[in-house]
C-alpha cells in the first residue's frame, strides 16, 4: 500500500509548534529562535518531509540561484574559489549557476542579458574587465539583483568586494629574492587592463625601487595569465645579452611556461635563474622544480563572497565585507634559491 508524502502539519505535530512556525523556520530562520529551529529541522529528519522548492519560488518570486561570472573557466585558479561559493551559498539552499565571459569585455546590457537568462536573484564577479559606469547601470537597472565582486574587482565600484592582498604578495616575493641575493629583477605581467596586472606591476615597481634592485624597461614583460605566455617571454629573455637573475611571474601558469622553456634551453632553475609564480594553484606543489608562489585562501575567499551575498540578498548590513583584502603568504619552494655569481 502506498504512503501518502509527508506534510507540513506532520512536522509541526511532531516539533510541537503551529504550521506557520515552520514555514517560519524553514523559509526565514532568523525570526524564530535556535531552540524551535532545531526541533524543526529534527521534526523535518524524522519526518523526511521535502520542500516543494518551485512552489516556495513562486510565493517569493525567486529562483534561489546566484550567477557568478568567471573571466576563464579554463584557468585552474577559478575553481576553489567556485568551490567556496557552492558550498557556502548550498547552506542557504541557494543555487550556484556559472557562465563564462571569455575574458571580454562585457557590457551593461551584456551583464543585463546574463542575468534575464538565468534568473538571477544575485550575481557574483570574478572578472573586472567592465567598466564602473556599466557596472553602476547594471545596479541602476537590476536594482533588486545585488552585485558582489570576488577576486578582480572594479575601481570606484560602490558595492562589496573581496580579493586577496596582491600588492603584498609581491613585495614578500621582491624580499624573498633580495634576501637570497638577487639584484636584478624581471616581471611577466598579466594583460595590460587587468586589475590584478596593474596592481601587481605597481607592486613591483615600486618595492624594488625601495630595495634598490636593478630593474630595466625590457626586463618587464607583458603576458597573459597564460602557460603560453609565460613560454613566449622566456624565448624574448633567452635572447637578451643581459638577463636578471630572478623573475617574478604575475601568475603561477606563467611561471610554469616559462621554467619549462628555459629547462629546455638549458638553464637550471634555480641554479641559473630563480621564477616564481603568484596563486598557489594545484600543480605548484608537483611541478618540477617546485614553484616559489603566494599563497591566496581561495577557497575562503569564496566563502566570504557567499556570506556577502546572502547579507545583500537577507537586507543584513554587509558592511564587513565591504572591500575586505584577505592576507597572503609566501611558499618558498625549489624554483627559487641563491644567486649564483656570473
Amino acid at each position: 500500500m502506498k504512503t501518502s508524502a509527508p506534510k507540513v502539519k506532520d512536522v509541526a505535530r511532531i516539533a510541537g509548534v503551529s504550521t506557520a512556525t515552520v514555514s517560519r523556520a524553514l523559509n526565514d530562520p532568523d525570526k524564530v529562535s535556535e531552540a524551535t529551529r532545531t526541533a524543526v529541522l529534527e521534526a523535518v529528519k524524522q519526518t523526511g518531509y521535502r520542500v516543494n522548492q518551485a512552489a516556495r519560488n513562486l510565493r517569493t518570486n525567486t529562483t534561489r540561484t546566484i550567477l557568478a561570472l568567471v573571466p576563464n573557466l579554463a584557468n585552474p585558479f577559478f575553481s576553489n574559489i567556485l568551490s567556496g561559493l557552492e558550498r557556502e551559498l548550498a547552506t542557504a539552499n541557494y543555487n550556484l549557476l556559472v557562465t563564462d565571459s571569455a575574458g571580454g569585455k562585457l557590457s551593461a546590457s551584456d551583464i543585463g542579458r546574463l542575468i534575464a537568462a538565468g534568473q538571477a536573484d544575485g550575481l557574483i564577479i570574478l572578472d573586472g574587465n567592465s567598466s564602473r559606469a556599466d557596472i553602476e547601470q547594471v545596479q541602476d537597472e537590476y536594482p533588486e539583483c545585488p552585485l558582489v565582486y570576488a577576486c578582480e574587482w572594479v575601481e570606484g565600484f560602490a558595492g562589496p568586494s573581496v580579493r586577496a592582498d596582491n600588492e603584498g604578495g609581491i613585495r614578500l616575493l621582491a624580499d624573498h629574492l633580495w634576501d637570497h641575493g638577487h639584484r636584478c629583477f624581471g616581471h611577466v605581467t598579466g594583460p595590460a587592463d587587468n586589475i590584478l596586472s596593474r596592481y601587481r606591476r605597481h607592486a613591483f615597481e615600486t618595492r624594488l625601487q625601495e630595495l634598490g634592485g636593478t630593474v630595466k624597461d625590457n626586463w618587464i614583460i607583458p603576458g597573459d595569465f597564460s602557460i603560453a605566455s609565460g613560454s613566449a617571454a622566456a624565448e624574448k629573455i633567452l635572447q637578451m645579452t643581459d638577463q636578471p637573475t630572478a623573475w617574478i611571474c604575475a601568475s603561477d601558469t606563467m611561471a610554469f611556461g616559462m621554467i619549462s622553456t628555459f629547462t629546455r634551453a638549458g638553464l637550471d632553475v634555480p641554479g641559473d635563474v630563480s621564477v616564481t609564480g603568484f596563486d598557489n594553484i594545484e600543480m605548484t606543489e608537483v611541478f618540477n622544480p617546485p614553484l616559489t608562489t603566494i599563497h591566496q585562501h581561495r577557497n575562503k575567499m569564496g566563502q566570504q563572497a557567499a556570506r556577502c551575498m546572502l547579507d545583500r540578498l537577507a537586507n543584513r548590513p554587509a558592511a564587513k565585507t565591504q572591500g575586505v583584502v584577505m592576507p597572503v603568504y609566501l611558499i618558498a619552494r625549489g624554483s627559487s634559491g641563491p644567486v649564483r655569481e656570473r
